[in-house]
């Protein structure tokens, strides 16, 4: 596998997406290394605009670049924003991909999303088996956005002899998150459910499917760190996955997030509601062999993500001395 040391001491470093949970977590772990941290807020540069986006990149010339923003959501934000999904995320990606080749980027993080494997792709999903087989439909425009930024960083690698390399991480937790009832994410829609239910002492929580499709979980904080590494170590045209290489069903991960908020009501499963794909479980080779692993483990994450979830929040003191974190 192609690799090369890379040198970000003393470099200026892009995050895009910064206030975004996997931004801001690359931002928390770029504070450790000796760079010239470089953000700039959607206000400014609205990055689906090129003309704003080129005229940024040209004054601020930043050496590297981790292209995390990016429009995201659960199933129900997928699958009834399906256009918003694929042009803001092809328009970023497009934009941002061509900024920095243009103003002579160093290297370049493009980071995907693991939806871009077939929905029956053989498990654990290997990097070689994009583009194999039909999507999840309930995801496919932001797939199809995440696997445009793909091809577009091996096409200018390719072409250019660009330094431009690309990560897929697994569903992500931490810090950050977005809590809204309907538009979020499993992990964070499953909190704000569980704590809501007992704060009110509901007798029971809905959780949306059958709670058989199996999931990885990786806290975001990990994927930051293995950002940075990759950055640093990693430069080549395959895609690397970034993952804890297990998963757990549905249920049994709703029963965390119940241990951890401090729920002990029933929980029931709402078959009405979509499962998504069945299993979607990354194998983690290629970067456990450039020497890279999760280290935070699933309750303890979570712990650390209600925490961050209570203060901001604003959950009262009485009720946040309840939880079993």
């Amino acid at each position: 596998m192609a690799s090369a040391p890379f040198e970000l001491k003393g470099k200026s470093v892009y995050v895009a997406g910064h206030r975004g949970m996997v931004g801001s977590a690359i931002a928390r772990r770029l504070a450790r290394e000796d760079v010239q941290l470089v953000t700039v807020d959607r206000r400014e540069v609205d990055l689906c605009n090129q003309t704003a986006v080129f005229e940024w990149f040209a004054k601020t010339r930043p050496h590297v670049i981790f292209l995390a923003a990016a429009k995201v959501g659960g199933i129900v934000a997928n699958d009834t924003l399906r256009a918003e999904f694929i042009y803001d995320n092809i328009t970023i990606a497009a934009n941002v991909i061509q900024a920095a080749h243009q103003n002579g980027a160093e290297k370049l993080m493009f980071l995907g999303s693991s939806c871009i494997y077939p929905k029956l792709a053989p498990q654990p999903l290997r990097e070689n088996s994009v583009l194999s087989g039909p999507l999840e439909p309930t995801n496919e425009p932001y797939a199809i956005a995440k696997i445009a930024g793909i091809k577009m960083a091996e096409a200018y690698r390719s072409q250019y002899g660009s330094d431009f390399i690309s990560v897929m991480p697994t569903n992500l937790y931490g810090p950050g998150d977005n809590y809204h009832p309907e538009l979020s994410h499993v992990v964070a829609a499953l909190i704000r459910r569980f704590h809501e239910a007992k704060v009110a002492g509901a007798k029971s929580v809905a959780v949306w499917g059958t709670g058989t499709p199996r999931r990885e979980f990786l806290y975001v904080d990990d994927m930051a760190d293995a950002c940075v590494h990759l950055m640093k170590s990693y430069s080549g045209p395959e895609l690397i996955n970034i993952g804890t290489g297990e998963d757990i069903t549905i249920a049994e991960f709703a029963r965390v997030v119940a241990e951890v908020v401090g729920y002990s009501g029933e929980i029931a499963f709402d078959t009405s509601r979509p499962d998504g794909t069945p299993r979607k479980l990354l194998d983690v080779s290629r970067l456990a062999s450039l020497g890279w692993r999760a280290r935070t483990w699933l309750v303890d994450g979570m712990r650390q993500t209600y925490r961050a979830f209570l203060a901001v929040s604003g959950t009262s003191d009485k009720t946040r001395a309840s939880c079993s974190c």
